[in-house]
């Protein structure tokens, strides 16, 4: 039985980060750096927006994808910015002036295993 090529490093990280954005549940959102970190990258979010700004990947949920203090990336009023704000809508997700408000940002597994109970 032949085997598969072994990934490079490039196509690892891709396939990483690509498995972190589609990981985010519907009406919830995530940032950047966010998504680096659970990829195994941290510090590595621009990279995380360079790899969706291929916008190559078929359903992948890039719109619940945002900057680190809730903005959409994209300039206000261009298409890019109206059809996220779009879609985070139909999700649910409150959207006021190009931020997400009022969600909390995802926890990370340490704080799920490691942090007292609420």
């Amino acid at each position: 039985m032949p085997r598969k090529p072994k990934e490079s490093p490039a196509q690892e990280l891709r396939r990483r980060v690509l498995e972190a954005v589609r990981a985010v549940p519907p009406g919830q959102v995530a940032g950047y750096g966010e998504i680096a970190r659970r990829a195994g990258y941290p510090g590595r979010a621009r990279l995380v927006a360079c790899i969706l700004s291929a916008g190559d990947e078929p359903g992948l949920p890039w719109h619940r994808v945002l900057r680190s203090d809730g903005r959409i990336a994209f300039p206000p009023g261009s298409p890019g910015f109206d059809e996220q704000v779009q879609r985070l809508r139909a999700e649910g997700v409150r959207v006021e002036a190009g931020r997400v408000r009022g969600q909390r940002a995802a926890p990370s597994l340490d704080q799920i295993l490691w942090s007292p109970p609420d």
